[in-house]
């Protein structure tokens, strides 16, 4: 879809586009009512600012639109809209050993039971080991500094799917 074509739906199309991008309906909200966007930057830019602006329950919101990273099943039956997206955002991730994605399935369990939200990476061209890896690191995080990094991943993630929306 090209920008022009974006700029012609209506409200409620464009909010369906929007919500494959970021699960936020805060995020969605703010940005139909820019709608229409003068220039692919200005639809970037005013996408992060707006991210960037939503509270804690935003961002708590668009992580629970994610399958969670390795767990390629519930790519298939939870996140049917976005499948295609996250399934490539996750290609490297299918190359791994049954091991590997069991104790990723761990890891992620252990990580939503400290934090109480699924582990968010932009995984785009990481192996299931490199995420594994910065999995574990992370789980020494705390609550609100895990917060702020998967905010930013969360928004990494939106900025590849606007550009794909586009493509």
């Amino acid at each position: 879809m090209t920008l022009s074509e974006l700029n012609k739906l209506s409200a409620d199309q464009l909010k369906g586009e929007l919500i494959k991008c970021c699960g936020s309906t805060s995020w969605v909200g703010k940005m139909t009512a820019l709608h229409p966007f003068v220039s692919e930057d200005q639809l970037f830019n005013m996408a992060e600012r707006i991210w960037h602006e939503c509270g804690k329950e935003d961002w708590k919101e668009a992580f629970s639109h994610h399958p969670k990273l390795g767990d390629l099943e519930s790519l298939k039956e939870k996140y049917a809209n976005t499948k295609d997206w996250a399934t490539d955002e996750q290609a490297a991730a299918k190359e791994s050993s049954p091991e590997v994605l069991e104790e990723l399935a761990y890891n992620n369990k252990v990580y939503e039971e400290k934090f109480g939200f699924i582990y968010i990476l932009f995984a785009t061209g990481k192996t299931a080991k490199v995420i594994l890896s910065i999995l574990r690191i992370r789980l020494n995080n705390d609550l609100e500094t895990e917060l702020i990094m998967s905010m930013v991943e969360q928004n990494k993630i939106t900025k590849l799917r606007l550009e794909k929306l586009l493509s």
